[in-house]
């Protein structure tokens, strides 16, 4: 999605920073874990077919990505994005007739970050994004029935299970964002701090 190509959305824990080719062989190398593969219901793909879908990715209007990097060593080491990279979250705004609907993807791919907030920072991050800059009122999260972790964290930040679905083992989560739920949502995120995306070395205009 251009919306976001020049977009950095700096958290605590997290940094989010549009998908840049410079990101692929490190995403590339990720997706040929299999347990990632059967987490995120992918197919391992080449390098120079993840290329072509960085740039799908980019460029399609129905698909908001960022990377998620490691704040501290970021920030603070003045590291490449490469090496800070723990993950990525997607928005894909595949309704038609429902353009207020975001469906939400958060992989955590680094071993050692899961299970320590970054997920969950994360995703309320890019949920803020998606209802202040993409006209979001509701969420959906569609997480393969093993992924026990994934599904607790979406139920704590107060999405619903609204369905099941045996054949693909999937279960689909919701959250309808009303005035409540968004100020909440907004308060959660009040500390991040949006800034200009320069160049993949992690470079800042603020």
């Amino acid at each position: 999605m251009k919306i976001n190509e020049n977009t950095v959305l700096q958290g605590q824990r997290v940094t989010l920073v549009p998908y840049m080719s410079a990101h692929v062989p490190r995403y590339h190398q990720w997706m040929q874990s299999e347990e990632l593969q059967r987490l995120t219901a992918s197919e391992p793909l080449s390098l120079e077919q993840e290329y072509e879908m960085q740039r799908s990715w980019r460029d399609d209007a129905d698909k908001c990505t960022f990377i998620v990097l490691d704040t501290e060593r970021w920030s603070r080491q003045a590291c490449a994005d490469e090496d800070c990279m723990v993950g990525d979250v997607n928005l894909f705004l595949t309704d038609t007739e429902d353009p207020t609907l975001g469906e939400i993807e958060i992989m955590i791919a680094e071993p050692g970050y899961r299970g320590r907030g970054f997920g969950k920072e994360a995703t309320l991050m890019m949920m803020s994004y998606g209802v202040t800059k993409l006209g979001i009122t509701k969420f959906e999260a569609k997480i393969g029935q093993e992924n026990e972790a994934s599904i607790c964290m979406f139920k704590k930040l107060h999405f619903k299970e609204v369905a099941v679905n045996s054949i693909f083992q999937e279960v689909t989560l919701r959250l309808d964002v009303g005035d409540q739920e968004r100020q909440w949502l907004l308060e959660q995120t009040n500390h991040v701090e949006e800034k200009s995306y320069v160049e993949p070395a992690g470079v800042l205009a603020t």
